[in-house]
């Protein structure tokens, strides 16, 4: 099927090639679209790495993926008392199960991810939930934007973060430096080297995506596990001394 290029007028027509899931995909693959949430560090209006965020889903859907977003105005902090019910971590923890891969953007802020990115990931146990871990197995590409000179120090915690959540954190990455001028003429990012790495790194996201899918039970079957549960590990490791 070609790739449907109506909302990416920036894309080199022929350049971007549809994705060959006969090549990648598990024999017992559902086969449906992938589901990819995306997950961003800001709540300003005019916030650039939600306007990454959003300039990657375009990408992702035109590669054949489904795509949500997660809004993080009004998230609880983790240790409010009660937080565990609120509608915005309920939310947050069912698209956390829906998807199969995730993307996380997050500005840089004094030389770190946000406050802001950080809670989302704090909210998304690797304890099993109704049964199932929400993180581990799936995919994850990870991006920043940067105030000042371009600086990779956002992305490298995030992926700390995707390996301590069980994650495939895929070997691409992006870093826009001065977001600020790059999206100055509105919503999005204007063609050049900035706009191809982000379509390199959704591109690499949906292939790893599908080769993972139909085998991350098979990829995450661990010996340790099989000799003893998750839940006699807990009740081990709980006990008192």
């Amino acid at each position: 099927m070609p790739v449907d290029l109506d909302d990416l007028p920036e894309i080199v027509d022929g350049a971007l090639h549809p994705i060959d899931v006969d090549l990648l995909a598990a024999p017992d693959d559902p086969r449906h679209p992938p589901r990819i949430l995306l997950l961003y560090g800001s709540l300003r209006e005019v916030s650039y790495s939600r306007k990454a965020a959003e300039e990657a889903a375009r990408v992702l859907r035109a590669l054949g993926c489904e795509t949500r977003a997660f809004d993080p105005s009004g998230l609880p902090l983790v240790d409010d008392e009660g937080a565990g019910d609120h509608p915005k971590v309920q939310e947050l923890r069912s698209l956390a199960l829906w998807s199969e891969g995730m993307v996380w953007s997050s500005p840089e802020r004094h030389g770190a991810m946000t406050g802001i990115m950080k809670l989302q990931i704090d909210w998304l146990p690797l304890a099993p939930l109704g049964g199932i871990r929400p993180t581990q197995g799936k995919t994850l590409a990870v991006m920043q934007v940067c105030g000042g000179s371009q600086s990779f120090n956002a992305v490298n915690q995030m992926r700390i973060l995707g390996r301590w959540m069980r994650m495939v954190t895929i070997p691409n990455q992006s870093s826009i430096p001065k977001a600020w001028l790059e999206f100055a003429e509105g919503d999005r990012l204007p063609e050049g080297a900035y706009y191809r790495r982000i379509v390199d790194v959704m591109e690499e996201l949906v292939k790893f995506t599908w080769l993972t899918r139909g085998r991350s039970a098979y990829l995450t079957d661990r010996y340790s596990e099989r000799v003893e549960t998750v839940e006699a590990v807990h009740a081990r490791v709980s006990k008192t001394s």
